[in-house]
């Protein structure tokens, strides 16, 4: 197959990837677990939607639409009554399903539901699904799927490109030799997961001019083991495997306006029992979030000011169209409403359709 042709001679333009106006349905994060307290309620924007998320009585927490249906009081103005919200303007309160449960100037409430998101924990985070029912689990890491982990949070980056853009950097082969001189000789290998989890991996030695490199060389002797696996086209947890040390990076990252990106980054490993276990973790956590730091600074700077717009791809870039093209096959939303996004195309033909409809009626 002659790659370099096959990229060069396409002009198939994607709708999903690298569009400010559409994201992929599926699992974001939305704040750390540790800053929403029992009891507390706060605003949130994720994706263009306002929210509003609180923590009840049992510890769950629930995700609303942040606009009271009465007179559109935001709701994080409100209270948390046990596992319940009441709105501060007149006081009516919903439940954890978003119906209403109490109007206090009426004997009985009106059959009012108010809008609720799927919201799950993991990692350290919560997250909220986008769309009616999560159709896949939570984000996880293949090597940990079913074992307990500790996390550590490391910067929270705000860039001037889309999460796309900043995601395929952990494949770009070429980069790896060019920014970090991390990698002698890059050839990924994919796998899809499912519908909307692809990963990639490499196996190589290393170079010989990295920071990382030289930080760990000592506790090493094979190949490093290198994979990303991505969720939705905005979630990146790479896997170092240093014969049996496993370093897990995530980068959760969600659209905002203007096709910038907001990112968290967390240090991930399998929780280990005991004090000495509990300091393992502490050192290796604390060790990746300043190797991380210091890895991704050249990264940032390149996505601060770039305008992507891949229009050479070559044999090198392969693993970035694969990427794409698992990228395209999912279902997009538009940005704001959440709602499904039809292309022009299909918009035009329901329109037809429904001309004719209206025809063969008359």
């Amino acid at each position: 197959m002659n790659v370099n042709s096959q990229f060069a001679n396409s002009t198939h333009k994607p709708k999903n990837f690298n569009n400010s106006e559409r994201f992929i349905e599926g699992w974001y994060w939305v704040i750390p677990s540790r800053n929403l307290s029992i009891g507390e309620v706060k605003p949130v924007n994720i994706l263009g939607r306002e929210l509003a998320i609180y923590r009840g009585k049992d510890r769950k927490v629930v995700t609303v639409d942040a606009y009271c249906p009465h007179m559109g009081a935001h709701l994080a103005e409100g209270q948390v009554d046990g596992n319940e919200l009441r709105c501060l303007f007149h006081h009516w309160k919903f439940d954890t399903q978003g119906i209403c449960v109490d109007i206090p100037c009426l004997d009985e409430p009106l059959p009012i539901k108010l809008k609720t998101w799927p919201t799950a924990e993991k990692y350290g985070m919560i997250w909220v699904w986008t769309g009616e029912y999560p159709q896949q689990p939570l984000p996880f890491i293949p090597e940990l799927e079913h074992k307990d982990c500790d996390v550590i949070f490391g910067p929270r980056l705000v860039m001037n490109c889309h999460p796309n853009v900043v995601g395929i950097n952990a494949i770009d082969a070429q980069h790896f030799n060019t920014v970090h001189q991390l990698l002698s000789e890059i050839t990924f290998e994919k796998e899809e997961l499912n519908q909307n989890a692809i990963i990639f991996r490499n196996i190589t030695y290393s170079g010989k001019d990295s920071f990382l490199i030289k930080l760990i060389r000592p506790f090493y002797k094979n190949p490093i083991t290198y994979n990303i696996c991505y969720w939705y086209g905005s979630i990146g947890i790479v896997t170092l495997n240093f014969d049996s040390l496993y370093i897990h990076v995530m980068f959760a990252m969600r659209l905002l306006e203007g096709g910038k990106t907001e990112a968290q980054t967390v240090a991930i490993i399998r929780k280990r029992k005991g004090f000495f276990g509990w300091l393992h973790n502490r050192v290796l956590l604390w060790l990746t979030k300043i190797v991380g730091k210091d890895f991704i600074k050249a990264d940032i700077k390149i996505f601060q000011t770039i305008q992507f717009d891949l229009k050479t791809p070559i044999k090198a870039d392969i693993s970035i169209m694969q990427f794409i093209n698992h990228l395209e096959k999912q279902k997009p939303l538009m940005w704001k409403t959440w709602k499904f996004a039809r292309s022009p195309d299909a918009e035009k033909k329901e329109k037809r359709e429904k001309w004719r409809d209206e025809l063969s009626n008359d």
